[in-house]
């Protein structure tokens, strides 16, 4: 794994940002807009995923840090469940539906190993 010196070298943070962008451009168009209840919702979901992931970064410990990929992880979940609604109300057709079903469900992988990795005990050097 590269050595990561800012939360912006984050791979699940870069993926994490690409899902933001996809649920804000859908979010901003035809009657999904004027949902904003839900369009607020989701778009706040997605940010929380990129935002917990870049505090936990801040916190110095892998114990915090995991803490806030957990969360990160639940907010994924989260769009992914309101990805629902918006398809059951017609907002989204299924193509865009699953483009972005589908890059949350690689966000929570990519957290997911990055958690078994912070997780993981470490050798120290010179021991």
């Amino acid at each position: 794994m590269a050595k990561i010196e800012q939360f912006e070298d984050i791979e699940s943070w870069k993926e994490a940002r690409k899902l933001v962008n996809m649920i804000y451009e859908v979010s901003a168009k035809g009657i999904f807009a004027n949902d904003f209840s839900l369009k607020d919702q989701i778009r706040r979901a997605s940010v929380s995923i990129m935002s917990n992931i870049s505090e936990g970064f801040g916190r110095g410990t892998n114990r915090e840090f995991v803490q806030f990929l957990v969360v990160a992880r639940a907010s994924a979940f989260e769009v992914q469940s309101q990805l629902y609604v918006a398809l059951d109300r017609k907002y989204i057709d299924s193509n865009k539906f699953e483009a972005i079903y589908n890059q949350a469900t690689s966000v929570v992988s990519l957290i997911d190993g990055f958690i078994r990795y912070l997780r993981k005990p470490r050798v120290q050097e010179g021991t």
